[in-house]
C-alpha cells in the first residue's frame, strides 16, 4: 500500500490541530525566571503560541493548519482554520510574541527548533495572498532569521542528536524561507551544511536513541540534498552511506519501536518514524532507480508502523499530525 494525502486524511489532521493550538494546559514552557514578577502562565507570555503543550509545537501546529487550507481549500473545515487565523495571527499578537524575545536570557529560546518552524509558518503564510497573515508574521520571522544570522558563524560544531537541537533539521525549514526572503542566509546556511557535514562519510547509523524523533542520518542527507546540485549530491551521498544497496547499516531500514505512547519522549519515536518516512520520500527522487525504489519501500514500511498512532495520548497528538503532513506531503510542503 501507498500512504497518500487524501482530502479525508488533511480534515483529520486540521481537526487534531485545532484541538490544541489554543489548548492551555499542560504546558511545557521554555522560560527562565529572572525575578519573581516572572512567574507567568502560557498565555500571559506567548499571546498567540500558548497552546499545543509547548511553543514549537503550537507554532508547527499553525503550519499545519494553514497548509491543509492550501492543499484542500474546500474542506468545510479551512473555514474555521481562517477564523482562527485571522484572529491570532495578528499585528498585536505578533508584537507580544515579539517582546518576548526582548526578555533577559531569551537568545536561546527554541533554538533552533522553534527558529526553524517559525520562518517555515511565516514561508506557508505568504502562500495565502487573500489574507495578511504573512505580513504580520513578517517582524517575527525577521527576528528569528537575525539569531540564524548570528548563531550559525559561531557554532563551531553541528548538533547531530535527533531531538530538538538537531542542527540539520533547522537548516533545512531555514533555507526554504531564506531562499524566498534572504539570500545572505541562503548562502550562509549552503556553506555551513558544507562545513558541517561536506567531509562525512561511512554513516554507522547508530540510531535511535530512546528518545529521537529525527533520524540523524537522514535529516543531514536531506539538508545536503538541499544545499547541493544533483551531481554533488549523488557523490556525497555515495560516501556517507556506501552499502546502502546491500542494506548497510540495517537500523536505517527498521522502524522504532514504541513502548508506551504515554510517555512523551518514548513516544517522540512514532515522530522518528515519520520523519524518516519524509527523509525516505525526499531523497528518492535524487537516488539511482533501485535506490530510489528502496527509498519509497521503507518509506511505507516507517508509515505503517507510526501513521495510526498520530492521536490517541496527547503526549503524540499534540505534535505527530505535523509529521505525519510531511511525510505524506512531502512533494508539496
Amino acid at each position: 500500500m501507498t500512504h497518500a494525502l487524501t482530502p479525508e486524511t488533511a480534515a483529520r489532521f486540521a481537526e487534531i490541530a485545532l484541538g490544541h493550538v489554543t489548548r492551555e494546559y499542560p504546558h511545557k514552557l521554555d522560560h527562565v525566571m529572572d525575578g519573581p514578577e516572572d512567574v507567568l502562565g502560557p498565555r500571559a507570555l506567548h499571546p498567540i503560541f500558548f497552546g499545543s503543550f509547548d511553543w514549537h509545537s503550537c507554532v508547527h501546529g499553525y503550519w499545519l493548519l494553514l497548509t491543509v487550507r492550501r492543499l484542500c481549500p474546500d474542506l468545510p473545515v479551512c473555514r474555521r482554520i481562517e477564523a482562527l487565523a485571522d484572529e491570532m495571527l495578528s499585528p498585536g499578537k505578533v508584537a507580544g510574541e515579539r517582546a518576548y524575545l526582548l526578555r533577559a536570557y531569551s537568545g536561546g529560546f527554541e533554538r533552533p527548533y522553534g527558529w526553524a518552524w517559525l520562518l517555515a509558518l511565516h514561508r506557508e503564510a505568504a502562500r495565502h495572498g487573500d489574507r495578511e497573515w504573512h505580513q504580520a508574521l513578517a517582524p517575527l520571522a525577521a527576528d528569528f532569521a537575525d539569531r540564524f544570522h548570528l548563531y550559525l558563524p559561531k557554532l563551531t560544531y553541528p548538533i547531530r542528536t535527533g531531538t530538538h537541537f538537531n542542527t540539520a533539521f533547522a537548516l533545512i525549514l531555514a533555507l526554504e524561507w531564506a531562499e524566498e526572503n534572504d539570500d545572505d542566509l541562503a548562502a550562509l546556511i549552503r556553506a555551513r551544511a558544507a562545513d558541517y557535514y561536506g567531509g562525512d562519510r561511512g554513516c554507522p547509523g547508530w540510531e535511535p536513541g530512546g528518545d529521537d524523533f529525527l533520524s540523524s542520518a537522514l535529516v543531514e542527507a536531506l539538508c545536503m540534498k538541499r544545499v547541493l546540485p544533483r551531481a554533488e549530491f549523488r557523490d556525497w551521498f555515495g560516501r556517507f552511506l556506501p552499502d546502502l544497496a546491500a542494506g548497510e547499516p540495517p537500523s536505517l531500514f527498521t522502524p522504532a519501536t514504541v513502548s508506551d505512547r504515554s510517555d512523551g519522549k518514548i513516544a517522540h519515536l512514532d515522530g522518528f518514524n515519520l520523519t524518516r518516512a519524509w527523509c525516505w520520500r525526499g531523497l528518492a527522487d535524487a537516488l539511482a532507480p533501485e535506490l530510489a525504489t528502496l527509498a519509497h519501500d521503507t518509506a511505507e514500511t516507517h508509515l505503517d508502523a507510526s501513521l495510526p498512532h498520530v492521536a490517541g495520548d496527547y503526549m503524540g497528538e499534540h505534535w505527530l499530525a505535523t509529521f505525519a503532513l510531511l511525510a505524506l506531503g512531502a512533494a508539496n510542503v
